[in-house]
């Protein structure tokens, strides 16, 4: 069937919307009627290069939710009519990370950067024109209609709107899990959160609700500043030399107990700066990405190595998708997690690239296309 979607033609490029032709579901797979998809900056990472695709075109999106329209032939679990978030990274559910809970790290993933089908690097579910066109994360929210697999596929209460319960998808479980998961984030203690766009909000979220009695956020955009103190900061500030020091201050001269850095594009000095503002035996969680070539860092050796600290990468907030987003969802219904006002705009498909300007210039927490 024909659909439209946001492709790049060419990286660095911009996201434009053409008429794609979307395969059927076949045996383990869904075909999908989108709902709505957010805005992530990983897609806008693979728009400027920092990330490579795998081919182009290349229909972005990750961060999804839908409606089932078309289940392929025998394939149990799914019907039409099923509510679906996506996860943007696949769990296979027998590899060694899938059968001890690490369903973030599912051997799947590694096909990811093929953008075709998992089984087949030359199989692609997306053409334009007759050519093959590469899937974002096997996903392509950014499209009317895509067709998935269903180890990225994770049913949930219909009662709840798509709209919100995208971003579990991808933003939410990152940087709540972040928080929760990787910095271990107990009652009581200090925390620096450096970037509340996205990811860094729900970071705010998942460390004030796992009791910390400080949680500080640093950004440079006074909007997001303010509205991080309304969904759980405590303090917030624009540099991260001026978070130390409250740190510190907060906790009789010893700093961050946890630094959670999921800054837009991240750099090495952005995390030597989260790795000197965490205290003896502190955490420092680098949760966003930067240009893939990079190797250079300025990270403290003699505080990483004499003061015991902890410098800990987050992949998805090293969850567990289909436990956790049906999690973070009674979350939403109980009101101990806040989805609705992550949403700062709504766009229509055609006003893609108008969202990620919007998002270059730091006016949103999340924009999320509406279909």
């Amino acid at each position: 069937m024909l659909t439209r979607g946001a492709v790049l033609r060419e990286v660095p490029g911009r996201f434009e919307v053409v008429e794609l032709e979307v395969d059927d579901p076949r045996q383990g797979e869904l075909r999908v009627r989108m709902v709505a998809s957010g805005l992530c900056h990983s897609d806008d990472h693979h728009a400027t290069g920092d990330m490579k695709v795998g081919i182009l075109p290349f229909a972005g999106g990750h961060e999804g939710a839908g409606i089932v329209e078309a289940v392929g032939p025998h394939t149990p679990g799914f019907a039409e009519g099923d509510h679906v978030v996506f996860s943007f990274l696949p769990s296979c559910g027998r590899c060694r990370w899938c059968a001890t809970g690490h369903q973030n790290l599912c051997d799947m993933g590694a096909s990811l950067a093929t953008n075709a089908r998992w089984e087949d690097p030359t199989s692609f579910r997306l053409s334009l024109d007759g050519a093959p066109v590469g899937q974002m994360c096997g996903l392509s929210t950014f499209c009317e209609h895509t067709t998935v697999s269903t180890a990225s596929a994770v049913k949930v209460d219909p009662s709840i709107p798509l709209e919100v319960a995208c971003l579990t998808g991808c933003g939410v479980g990152t940087g709540w899990g972040a928080a929760v998961n990787s910095a271990e984030v107990r009652p009581g203690q200090v925390v620096i959160v450096m970037g509340v766009g996205g990811i860094g909000i729900n970071a705010v979220q998942g460390a004030a609700h796992a009791g910390a009695s400080a949680v500080i956020a640093v950004d440079p955009v006074e909007f997001k500043r303010t509205s991080a103190l309304g969904l759980g900061a405590t303090h917030a500030v624009s540099e991260i030399a001026e978070a130390a020091e409250l740190a510190r201050s907060l906790t009789s001269g010893q700093g961050a107990d946890a630094v959670i850095v999921t800054i837009g594009v991240v750099t090495g000095k952005h995390v030597g700066q989260g790795l000197k503002a965490v205290r003896k035996a502190g955490t420092c969680v680098v949760v966003g990405l930067g240009e893939a070539r990079t190797r250079e860092g300025d990270i403290p050796l003699t505080e990483l190595v004499l003061f015991q600290k902890r410098l800990q990468g987050s992949l998805f907030g090293a969850g567990a998708p289909t436990a956790d987003i049906p999690a973070q969802l009674e979350l939403y219904r109980r009101g101990a997690l806040k989805l609705d006002e992550l949403i700062t705009t709504r766009y229509s498909l055609d006003e893609v690239a108008k969202g990620f300007d919007d998002m270059h210039a730091g006016r949103n927490l999340r924009g999320v296309i509406v279909f």
